[in-house]
C-alpha cells in the first residue's frame, strides 16, 4: 500500500508594492514591470490616495513619484512615516521646477531608502527593490 504524496508547500506570498504615480502611462509601465517580476501591485494616483491605501494594507515597499498634484511625494513620505515609523520607500523623480537630484535628496532626508532618477531601467528598479527588501 502506498502512502499519498505530500502536497508541495504553497508558494510564498507575493510582496506588495504600493505604486504612487500620477502619470497613467508611467504607472501602467511600472505596474507591468513589477508584475512581470512577481510583485503584487496596488496603485495610487496621488499621495492622499496612497496614504489611505497604506493605512488599510501596509505594503512591503512604497514606490512613489515626488512631483504630483494633491499630496506630492515628499508629503506622502511624511504621512507614511506617521502611520508606520519605518516604511520601505523608494522615491522617483524626473525633476520639475528644481532638479530631480534636489527632490531626491529631500526624499532621502525624509526617509526614502532608495531614489531613482527618471527615466530608469527595469534593472535599476529591481535592484532598488531588492536592496530595500533585504535590508529591514
Amino acid at each position: 500500500m502506498t502512502t499519498p504524496a505530500t502536497p508541495p508547500p504553497p508558494p510564498p506570498p507575493r510582496q506588495l508594492v504600493l505604486l504612487v504615480e500620477d502619470d497613467e502611462l508611467v504607472r501602467m509601465t511600472l505596474r507591468l514591470m513589477l508584475e512581470r517580476s512577481g510583485f503584487e501591485v496596488q496603485e495610487a494616483k496621488h499621495g492622499g490616495e496612497a496614504v489611505v491605501l497604506y493605512d488599510k494594507r501596509p505594503a512591503d515597499v512604497v514606490l512613489t513619484d515626488l512631483i504630483m498634484p494633491d499630496a506630492d511625494g515628499l508629503e506622502t513620505i511624511q504621512h507614511l512615516r506617521r502611520l508606520r515609523p519605518t516604511p520601505r520607500i523608494i522615491a522617483m523623480s524626473g525633476g520639475g521646477r528644481i532638479s530631480s537630484k534636489d527632490y531626491l535628496k529631500l526624499a532621502a532626508a525624509l526617509g526614502a531608502r532608495r531614489t531613482l532618477t527618471k527615466p530608469f531601467s527595469e534593472a535599476d528598479l529591481l535592484e532598488a527593490l531588492r536592496a530595500v527588501l533585504t535590508n529591514p
